[in-house]
């Protein structure tokens, strides 16, 4: 599997307050682009999978709720997070 447990853990511990830290939206936003980014490399290579499309969205649509919320909250957290997982041009 892509995702094991080790690498969650590492995602939450780099991006969140801890390694267990899995309710913060900087650590969801995180994994939600790590798996953005796996999806992303299958969806090349897999053109017509069809249901990975759909779950693509959804995971796209979930990170731009969470960073429309984290831009609310707290805005420099939003800059910082945005500019550790260089998600804008």
């Amino acid at each position: 599997m892509y995702l094991d447990a080790a690498k969650k853990q590492e995602i939450f511990g780099q991006y969140g307050k801890s390694n267990t830290d899995t309710g913060s939206p900087e650590a969801q936003i995180a994994l939600f682009s790590y798996r953005i980014t796996h999806l992303t490399e299958h969806m090349k290579s897999n053109k017509k999978d069809y249901s990975t499309q759909r779950s693509l969205k959804a995971l796209v649509g979930k990170r731009r709720r969470l960073l429309d919320y984290l831009k609310e909250i707290d805005i420099e957290r939003y800059r910082a997070i945005v500019k550790a997982l260089d998600l804008r041009k």
